[in-house]
């Protein structure tokens, strides 16, 4: 691994590295990270909207060495462990949360062209657990098993009335009450917390297509 410092950013931007910096974006780190790895990551850093900066490269292959590196660069956060998720709903989120950065783009449904809420939904689904969704927020929130607000996991859909009608709007659920999304235009695919006011009062519903079994 080269050389240099490796930083998951607020909100995992995969444009906050600069050139010259030696941080390297969260896209060239998807690609290294091991499945223990991910667990940690993902209840640590989302758990924590974290910015973790490590002084010095580390193997993601040595999963408990990468949890020290963590926790030495960065002593005032708690970086924890939760249960680790199955490999099914692990590659998902993976794929999901690499996308990060990707433009908007109404009716997209591409990393290249861009994408909007339901292409981003769809197209991860369908790249990471081979499950076809139809192509709106609308119908996809008649799939699955509805969830309460308090019981979702990660991989679940969230759902939110953004444009004056119900399931207008559709996200992944990621854990500790955070979500990833292809907002609107002249944004990017994003990670946002449910809690904000504007998401708050939007909240329509969450769906599980995916079981943690």
């Amino acid at each position: 691994m080269p050389a240099g410092n490796w930083c998951l950013k607020k909100h995992f931007s995969t444009h906050v590295c600069q050139p010259g910096s030696g941080c390297r974006p969260l896209r060239g780190i998807i690609g290294r990270m091991n499945r223990a790895f991910l667990d940690v990551f993902l209840a640590g850093a989302i758990a924590a909207h974290a910015s973790f900066c490590l002084s010095a490269p580390v193997s993601f292959a040595e999963p408990e060495a990468a949890v020290q590196a963590m926790a030495d660069a960065n002593p005032e956060k708690e970086t924890t462990v939760t249960a680790p998720l199955p490999e099914r709903l692990q590659d998902l989120l993976i794929h999901a949360i690499s996308l990060i950065g990707v433009k908007y783009k109404y009716g997209g449904n591409s990393a290249q062209v861009g994408f909007d809420c339901s292409g981003f939904v769809r197209h991860v689904f369908a790249e990471s657990a081979s499950i076809e969704l139809p192509r709106s927020s609308y119908a996809m929130g008649k799939l699955g098993e509805s969830i309460e607000k308090d019981d979702l996991r990660p991989g679940d859909l969230v759902f939110y009335n953004t444009l004056h009608r119900r399931f207008s709007h559709v996200g992944i659920y990621l854990g500790e009450g955070r979500f990833v999304h292809a907002p609107s235009r002249g944004k990017t695919v994003e990670i946002v917390d449910m809690s904000d006011r504007y998401w708050k009062n939007r909240f329509n519903g969450a769906r599980r297509l995916v079981n943690g079994d």
